[in-house]
């Protein structure tokens, strides 16, 4: 059984620190502080970003989309309404026009990575666009994937395959129309 020794000791006087052997550390050292690098530290700030992102993005995009499945390209047009930032996100609402037919979208573009999520919200689209599906950007509004909200369209097999959508903030005043047939 252990026994517990007390004693008096004056002030002053010093009692000699023994290593302890089952530790694999000198606690000692644990209070030595660690130099960190300036250059290690991010100080990048995505929630101010995605502030300054609402209200500074273009509020319009023009650019083309161009379906896998051999159907023609269709112009497109952009119109961003509403922008606002969630955190580290913009939350975007606004139309979509894809050749003639036009569509409400709503999606989220993150601050930090630039990745764009673009639903169309109408439920007649374009030929290859099935409702449901969602447009995703790696490197914000362009380029722009199509992704079907299944392998294949039930009505069409050969569409829902997919597409490229490029868009460009720099719209001219005339974009070209698209013929009907």
């Amino acid at each position: 059984m252990p026994f517990l020794l007390a004693m008096d000791l004056s002030i002053g006087s010093q009692v000699p620190f023994r290593m302890n052997p089952q530790l694999p550390l000198d606690p000692i050292q644990l209070a030595v502080p660690l130099k960190v690098d300036e250059g290690s530290v991010e100080s990048f700030d995505p929630v101010a970003r995605a502030s300054d992102l609402a209200g500074t993005l273009p509020r319009r995009w023009c650019g083309t989309y161009k379906p896998f499945d051999g159907n023609p390209t269709v112009y497109v047009t952009l119109n961003l309404t509403s922008l606002t930032p969630m955190g580290q996100m913009v939350d975007l609402r606004g139309t979509m026009d894809l050749g003639t037919t036009t569509a409400p979208v709503q999606g989220n573009l993150h601050a930090k990575s630039d990745q764009l999520d673009l639903i169309p919200l109408g439920n007649a689209l374009i030929p290859g666009l099935e409702p449901g599906g969602i447009f995703l950007g790696l490197q914000g509004f362009s380029p722009t994937a199509w992704q079907a909200p299944r392998l294949v369209n039930m009505a069409d097999p050969s569409t829902g395959v997919g597409g490229r959508l490029a868009l460009d903030s720099s719209c001219e005043q005339s974009v070209p129309v698209q013929p009907l047939w």
